[in-house]
């Protein structure tokens, strides 16, 4: 099995690959990162899986193995147009500092500081109500299927500048009544620190509010370091990452993984580079004998 496991992951590695190229050229990308345990001599080494995903126009999920969390994997794998959706981690700076992307900062992070802060600072509630609300706006513009369009960014440029500038009055006013090194002094800071990346929306419709997206995709590695507690080698954790691109993308895009690698552990060895995206989620159809005669002509 660990044999199949590995050609599997070898023959499917053009499409994994493919991914990355195109995240490389997406406007708005996610990225997040977590550990996972390497076999060594002696005891397990940490070893990291990042994760790099788009939600629009397209949801791709591509991850990738590294033995370390230093900036060189997202400087690889990442270009430098567009927004970057990412948490506080400093490794991103190579990508989002001088000529890079822009950097956007996750509202979900700034609640989750404030929500810790209740217990000694309740007033956080109040901020954490006015986070909530550029959520409600975004709902109510999905309702209506208005995202993604012109009307769109006029109403993040209205409704959600003007409960932004409800929320800065709010930090200011509270940032003297508090110690820095306090759960909600902490809170304040965080996002007063990271204020202009949380307002990129603003300039941009495409940009989500936060990193959930990211964070989720790392749930199965999550699942997967609880199962099988490591992995074997450098190797092996590429191999995994790959596999896990593909599976997390086509589920993503409403396609039974299953089905998929069936057919294409088969077919893309009759497929040249310059054809491997008729295999993109979007292009992919299921197996020839299952198609339509409409569809097969």
């Amino acid at each position: 099995m660990t044999d199949l496991f590995h050609t599997a992951a070898d023959v499917l590695e053009p499409l994994s690959r493919r991914w990355l190229v195109i995240i490389r050229e997406s406007e708005v990308v996610h990225a997040d990162e977590t550990s996972l345990r390497v076999l060594a001599e002696g005891a397990c080494r940490n070893g990291f899986v990042w994760n790099f995903r788009t939600t629009w126009p397209k949801a791709l999920i591509a991850y990738r193995f590294a033995p370390t969390r230093s900036g060189e994997t997202p400087r690889c794998i990442l270009g430098t147009k567009g927004a970057l959706m990412v948490d506080g981690y400093t490794g991103y700076n190579s990508v989002t500092e001088v000529d890079g992307r822009n950097r956007a900062a996750c509202h979900a992070h700034v609640r989750r500081y404030f929500f810790d802060a209740l217990k000694s600072a309740p007033e956080g509630a109040e901020a954490m109500m006015l986070i909530a609300q550029p959520y409600r706006i975004e709902s109510d513009v999905c309702e209506a299927a208005l995202a993604g369009s012109p009307t769109h960014l006029e109403i993040r440029q209205t409704n959600s500048r003007a409960v932004r500038e409800e929320l800065k009055a709010w930090l200011d006013g509270q940032q003297q009544r508090h110690p820095p090194k306090s759960p909600m002094g902490d809170a304040i800071r965080y996002t007063l620190n990271r204020w202009n990346e949380l307002g990129l929306l603003l300039d941009d419709v495409r940009v989500p509010l936060d990193n959930n997206p990211a964070e989720a995709a790392l749930r199965r590695v999550a699942l997967g370091r609880r199962n099988f507690l490591f992995v074997g080698n450098n190797e092996a954790g590429e191999n995994l990452a790959g596999l896990y691109s593909l599976v997390a993308t086509y589920e993503a895009n409403g396609v039974n993984p299953l089905a998929y690698l069936e057919d294409v552990l088969i077919r893309v060895h009759t497929r040249p580079n310059s054809r491997i995206d008729e295999l993109l989620p979007e292009n992919w159809h299921g197996p020839p004998t299952e198609r339509s005669p409409e569809a097969s002509s």
